[in-house]
């Protein structure tokens, strides 16, 4: 009697737990292979934020220190005012009306200025979403809004009162203008905007070495644009010039 022997279907395909085991690899390895894939496209989403929310806050406290700047030239040049007009004041025998010039230390406050960041601040939603914080944002938005009031209270009055009372015309008119109480309140008004813009740094944790890199970074852009703009300028000029003397030459013969 033969007696033939017959594997078992499972043992031939492996057993249900080699099955099962294998089952569970793959899924495993199919689930690695998503968590790895979406969780790269998170972290470069997620430093592709932190790179822009960076870059606009490097932009805007960068925007407050050329503010600061020119709040600070403003105060230089009415310290300059006070002390000329009070030196008249007390001598004015030793002064000739005529001679005396204050548009050196008048001059910057016809300085205007540069809005671009605070309009790209105020008018997009994207950049609340960008940065993410409301104290920052908060403590920006009452940045511009000093600026804009100081332009108008400070700056504003100041122009009209220099050029409508003809501060240059004579002593009684120079002395008329309340320059110590001008110097007070610039000086009020620029401690103020550098107050906020310290604390917009220690909000966001930036450094002066942060600073001046972003600056230099941005110079050296803006200067290669001017160098290009520069060499295009000069390349028109050269080739105007020589279609010219040419015609020249021929209107010669």
């Amino acid at each position: 009697m033969n007696i033939k022997l017959h594997t078992p279907k499972t043992l031939q395909t492996g057993s249900g737990m080699s099955s099962a085991k294998q089952f569970l690899l793959s899924l495993l390895a199919t689930s690695v292979s998503i968590i790895l894939t979406f969780g790269t496209a998170a972290i470069i989403d997620y430093n592709k934020k932190q790179a822009a929310k960076k870059e606009m806050v490097m932009m805007i406290i960068s925007d407050m220190d050329n503010s600061i700047e020119l709040v600070e030239k403003i105060d230089t040049g009415l310290h300059e005012c006070r002390r000329l007009q009070n030196e008249i004041a007390i001598h004015p025998e030793q002064f000739d009306s005529k001679r005396v010039n204050l548009a050196a230390g008048m001059s910057m406050i016809f300085n205007e200025f540069p809005e671009t960041t605070e309009r790209i601040f105020t008018s997009s939603i994207e950049t609340f979403n960008t940065i993410g914080d409301v104290n920052f944002v908060n403590e920006v938005s009452s940045f511009y809004m000093s600026r804009n009031n100081y332009k108008k209270m400070l700056l504003g009055e100041l122009k009209d009162e220099w050029t409508g009372k003809g501060a240059m015309q004579s002593f009684e008119k120079l002395l008329d203008i309340n320059y110590p109480e001008y110097v007070y309140l610039n000086h009020s008004w620029l401690r103020e905007m550098k107050r906020q813009r310290d604390m917009c740094m220690q909000m966001m944790k930036v450094s002066e070495k942060d600073l001046a890199e972003f600056g230099k970074q941005h110079t050296k852009t803006d200067n290669q644009e001017e160098d290009t703009v520069a060499d295009k300028v000069n390349d028109e000029f050269m080739s105007y010039s020589t279609v010219l003397e040419q015609a020249k030459e021929k209107l010669k013969k």
